[in-house]
């Protein structure tokens, strides 16, 4: 996977040449805007070129054309890996292939784990109906009630809870594409869920997470591999799912949203306020899901593609692999060469020398659709669902490049005012 003088053959046709869609759903799903293009996606050919020859990626030179026009579809999974912070640029082959076997190894053991607990992981099989009751009882007629009753312990009784809502959440997610026609296609995106859902015990399994690990299951075929990609991205998003009888895992984004128009366009967050919409909950699928259900799914992928690149960090890596947060950089001094290995995004707050960055890419993309639909806001919206139906016109009609270069020079003009 990681050779850098394999040929690899380009082709630049339609996103549906790729992801296929089924014949009777295609009148169904939203069209796509994204098409790769010579000479501004990141191509087979640039990518591999881009590795030195023990294996050290040129993260600067791959995150330019990244954000100029998105990773070819024949390379994304092996690209998202090092956008998601899996690999650290600057390791070398040998070393990235010990630390995958080492996480294939582990992922068994966990998957292992989890069908000693319900013999229904790595079976095939996607669970839709409840296992078990809320006193941790088998119920009569699932696969694994005539097994002998042990009395199970809270943690174990609160997985096998989830397991039905996964499968059924995995049954209605992308169906419309061709690569789910296979039940064992959607047999590894349950699996993958159900594992999660075990190591994670502080969040488990939530709705809107097949929407996150389904693009990345049909981009990496191994299993393992797609599941710790899927992790990676759980760690910058896991945040949105945590909710408690008060409060929506999301909110904390909500909030600075709502601070980011209130600076950057005060007119119109008086106007959402007196609507009773100050909380911006109209935006929460939007920020839940990164924008899943507002674009076509080749689209949405080429979305998260942009958004991670300018939000990189070549720190990532060694951030997550010790638990710790990202380091400031001194005195915001550093070297150009140095600076081009960040994201455009991040790179704005690193030549400020922030010490905690001040909300994601995606806040600011939202941001920038509410400012953009301004004159129909104040003009139409007469209450909440005037909001929501103008935010769905949205839908099909927005452009991912240009929507986050519109969130950049947002971002930068609030920076700019939060100063003064």
């Amino acid at each position: 996977m990681f050779s850098c003088c394999r040929s690899v053959p380009e082709d630049w046709g339609e996103p549906e040449e790729f992801y296929p869609i089924r014949p009777d759903c295609r009148d169904e799903v939203l069209a796509s805007r994204f098409k790769p293009t010579p000479g501004k996606t990141l191509s087979g050919r640039r990518w591999h070129s881009s590795f030195s020859e023990e294996g050290h990626l040129d993260i600067a030179r791959v995150l330019r054309r990244i954000q100029r026009g998105g990773v070819h579809p024949t390379i994304k999974g092996e690209a998202w890996e090092f956008l998601l912070g899996c690999y650290d640029p600057k390791s070398t082959f040998d070393e990235r292939t010990q630390l995958r076997e080492s996480r294939r190894s582990k992922y068994e053991e966990l998957k292992s784990k989890c069908k000693e607990m319900d013999g229904s992981v790595g079976s095939g099989r996607v669970i839709m109906t409840p296992v078990i009751s809320e006193d941790g009882k088998p119920i009569e007629g699932t696969p694994n009630a005539s097994e002998e009753h042990v009395v199970l312990d809270k943690e174990v009784i609160q997985w096998k809870l989830s397991l039905h809502q996964i499968g059924l959440d995995v049954n209605r997610t992308d169906q419309a594409l061709v690569h789910y026609e296979n039940l064992q296609n959607q047999a590894k995106l349950w699996d993958i869920l159900a594992v999660y859902s075990w190591v994670d015990k502080e969040i488990g399994y939530c709705q809107g997470m097949t929407d996150l690990c389904s693009p990345i299951t049909i981009l990496i075929e191994n299993e393992a591999d797609a599941f710790w990609c899927f992790e990676h991205l759980m760690r910058r998003v896991r945040g949105n799912f945590k909710s408690s009888s008060t409060s929506i895992g999301v909110r904390s984004q909500l909030t600075l949203l709502s601070s980011i128009i209130k600076t950057v366009d005060p007119q119109l967050h008086e106007h959402i306020e007196s609507l009773d919409g100050g909380e911006y909950l109209f935006a929460f699928r939007m920020l839940m899901v990164v924008f899943r259900r507002e674009f076509s799914f080749a689209d949405s992928l080429y979305l998260w593609e942009l958004i991670w690149a300018m939000e990189y960090n070549p720190l990532l890596f060694s951030s997550y692999e010790s638990n710790t947060p990202l380091d400031a950089p001194k005195d915001g001094v550093m070297a150009k060469k140095d600076l081009m290995r960040y994201g455009k995004f991040e790179r704005a707050y690193v030549k400020v020398g922030r010490t905690e960055q001040q909300g994601t890419l995606s806040i600011f993309l939202v941001a920038s659709v509410l400012e953009g639909k301004n004159k129909r806001l104040l003009q139409e919206a007469k209450g909440l669902d005037d909001v929501v139906q103008i935010l769905n016109d949205i839908t099909a009609t927005l452009n991912a490049k240009k929507a986050c270069d519109e969130a950049l020079k947002l971002h930068s003009r609030y920076l700019n005012m939060a100063k003064t």
